[in-house]
């Protein structure tokens, strides 16, 4: 049965009554859908949305560098070689066969669109969308992808901060000038403006180190913790966040935390999803979050996926 949505277009999270919601990453990379499958990536999209799943989440490599081996959390899903769909496509793809769950990237590196193109690019989204889309943001880990557009990986984190300052200012007052280390632009304007009030919402990812929460201050309105933190280090985490955004001058309840649920597994060694869904029970994140899941551990292909997202809002929803 399709649930009513959680989040709707001219709100965000403070404003609904529910303060979790169920994220599904879909891979948009890799050989999950088949080597010629790519095309069912909507239908993939469309079974979430049927189903009520409230978020959906794509991630991002424009060009793949030889040495997957420095991928810092464990085995890299894919050899250099292999498929990555850029996600800002397949979300305008998604948005336009979709009507209630939200877009979301986890992550882009933003620095290598460029701010007036990102800016651009994600509006034109939020709009087709009706007012569904986040940018999951972070730096990467890849240097080859900075070398690949010309950018200098030196300067990573500033990029990052300028990028995002001249993200939300094109989607703010017209016309536009914003002048930073590395964006500057006078008088311009970037039409359309994103639906959602303040922008496009940026989520922001990577562990707390001080320029990071400092980012977060700023911009974020999400968190998306670096993979590997554990519970108690992402509500601390959180809690360190709201207390940045209280110095800010900003609303602490505005900020959503992404958390990714502990697959559990059974005796067979098969990903257990109602057994995995119960840990939501155990979440000690305080406010707003986001309880995420890939679906290629609990799926082996799309014939699975209808049943999966059944069952995972159906499970969801009584939980929670």
């Amino acid at each position: 049965m399709r649930r009513s949505p959680r989040w709707i277009a001219t709100s965000y999270c403070r404003r609904v009554p529910a303060d979790i919601q169920l994220s599904i990453g879909l891979p948009n990379f890799g050989t999950w859908l088949g080597p010629h499958g790519w095309h069912r990536f909507v239908d993939l999209a469309r079974m979430a949305d049927d189903a009520g799943i409230d978020r959906l989440v794509l991630v991002d490599h424009v060009v793949m560098g030889p040495h997957t081996d420095a991928y810092r959390w464990g085995r890299f899903p894919t050899p250099p070689d292999g498929d990555w769909l850029e996600p800002m496509t397949m979300l305008a793809a998604v948005a336009a066969a979709t009507t209630r769950v939200r877009l979301a990237t986890g992550i882009m590196i933003p620095a290598l669109r460029g701010a007036a193109l990102l800016a651009k690019t994600a509006a034109s989204v939020d709009v087709i969308s009706q007012g569904r889309l986040e940018l999951g943001v972070g730096i990467g880990w890849q240097r080859e992808e900075y070398d690949a557009v010309g950018l200098d990986w030196s300067q990573r984190g500033q990029l990052l901060d300028d990028t995002l300052g001249a993200c939300t200012a094109l989607w703010g007052d017209a016309p536009t000038t914003f002048d930073s280390p590395t964006v500057s632009f006078a008088d311009v304007w970037c039409r359309p403006q994103p639906l959602q009030t303040g922008g496009v919402p940026l989520w922001i990812a990577g562990s707390l180190s001080p320029r990071n929460l400092r980012r977060l201050a700023r911009w974020g309105r999400g968190w998306i913790p670096i993979m590997g933190a554990n519970a108690d280090e992402i509500s601390e985490g959180a809690t360190a966040i709201r207390t940045a955004m209280v110095e800010a001058e900003r609303d602490p309840s505005e900020l959503c935390v992404q958390q990714p649920l502990a697959i559990v597994r059974d005796d067979a060694g098969a990903a257990d999803l109602a057994a995995t869904l119960d840990g939501i029970s155990s979440v000690t994140t305080r406010g707003p979050w986001a309880a995420h899941l890939p679906i290629q551990a609990f799926c082996r292909g799309l014939d699975d996926a209808a049943a999966f997202f059944a069952e995972a809002a159906e499970r969801f929803a009584a939980l929670a």
